[in-house]
């Protein structure tokens, strides 16, 4: 079977190698804590998406500046 990773969710097989092993565990904790911010701000952007094409959907004026557009 495969070796376990270093952190949940840590797919590696071999086939890619990107340096993550030459970074000491300082960087290594910067770099996964930017990358899981970033992956929630993806989620909140894609939300966001989705309440504007809902809004759409029950006929409510979903235009910006939205503060007095759905009144």
């Amino acid at each position: 079977g495969a070796e376990p990773g270093d952190f949940p969710g840590d797919f590696r097989n071999g086939a890619l190698d990107f340096g993550w092993d030459t970074f000491d565990e300082e960087t290594k904790l910067s770099k996964r804590a930017i990358e899981l911010n970033n992956g929630r701000a993806a989620m909140m952007g894609i939300l966001g998406l989705m309440v504007h094409e809902k809004l759409g959907e029950i006929d409510m004026v979903a235009d910006l500046p939205i503060i007095g557009a759905l009144q």
